[in-house]
């Protein structure tokens, strides 16, 4: 395991990368805990084949436009703060890593 995949791995939220084509790369344990339903990786499937028409069409637009997107969603009484962003190698757009992270329903702001 390579010295990054290894700190990503078991990191308190989830992370999952995909490449250009929006074929998954790369999932830590809580991302496979939270999005992989059977047995079956998930590693090498397509976004599109995951999402419905509206997401597939946000994920389109950020490959295309390399944008980043953030927003928070409330699922079965937990709220979440989602990050989609590009990543990079060789300065070159890459695909995009998601990150989701478990927030408090009330959270703290500060302006500083």
């Amino acid at each position: 395991m390579h010295y990054t995949e290894e700190i990503l791995k078991e990191l308190p939220f989830a992370v999952t990368i995909c490449d250009n084509e929006a074929k998954i790369i790369y999932m830590n344990d809580l991302s496979i805990k939270t999005f992989q339903k059977t047995e079956e990786s998930l590693i090498g499937k397509s976004l599109f084949d995951c999402h419905g028409n509206q997401s597939a069409d946000k994920i389109r637009f950020l490959l295309e436009n390399e944008k980043s997107n953030t927003y928070t969603i409330e699922k079965n009484g937990t709220k979440k703060l989602i990050h989609q962003c590009p990543w990079y190698k060789d300065g070159k757009m890459a695909g995009l890593a998601e990150i989701s992270i478990i927030i408090p329903t009330e959270m703290q702001h500060f302006v500083r």
